[in-house]
């Protein structure tokens, strides 16, 4: 059964907002609200324009940086919900990478290719629903980022739950999936560790 659309998912949207709140960013609020309200569906969306509103730049920044890059179980890197530190993550960002080169789509920034943001661009430019084939491959991590979220009482929970309803229902196995991975938490290498990352993978800027 093909599922239809009545408008497009708001991919480049959220790509947006799950970024670093930066100045252009905080500069471009009245074109972000209006993006909001021409959504057909904007409620989730709505909210979190009401706290991006209700911000200023340094309160973004420093709830931005609590909320993503102090606690892993509300990391931005996809991969590392399935798969931890391995070298098993190390090949995902290499089938991503050569994904996104594949279609002809070469990121512009220094982000790890499992970087939901910048995943949510390639959903978005990307051809033939290639980008929600990937997005949902990635489902299991998309939720357990949405749970970690909401049980932090953070307003980026509104923009998992935006990108959750753009997606198909969950089936049963990946709902069982997702019971998994949350009890059992990421796997890990006590052995040999290495880079997690091929080197042809590492981005040249921030890691």
């Amino acid at each position: 059964m093909i599922r239809r659309r009545s408008a497009a998912p708001p991919y480049k949207l959220l790509s947006v907002l799950l970024r670093y709140p930066d100045a252009a960013l905080v500069d471009a609020r009245d074109e972000i609200r209006q993006a909001i309200m021409a959504l057909p569906d904007n409620r989730p969306l709505a909210e979190f324009g009401r706290y991006l509103d209700g911000a200023d730049g340094v309160e973004l920044a420093r709830a931005y940086v609590e909320t993503f890059d102090l606690h892993r179980r509300t990391s931005l890197y996809l991969t590392y919900y399935v798969h931890g530190d391995t070298r098993k993550r190390g090949m995902a960002l290499l089938r991503l990478k050569r994904l996104y080169e594949a279609a002809g789509l070469e990121p512009a920034t220094g982000e790890l290719p499992d970087y939901l943001p910048l995943m949510l661009e390639f959903a978005a430019l990307a051809p033939d629903d290639l980008g929600e084939t990937l997005l949902r491959e990635h489902r299991p991590s998309l939720e357990l980022l949405r749970r970690g979220l909401d049980e932090a009482g953070s307003p980026y929970a509104h923009l998992l739950e935006a990108l959750s309803s753009a997606l198909p229902r969950l089936s049963a196995l990946e709902r069982e999936r997702i019971r998994k991975l949350a009890a059992d938490g990421p796997p890990s290498e006590q052995v040999g560790l290495q880079p997690f990352a091929p080197p042809e993978t590492m981005p040249e800027a921030r890691v």
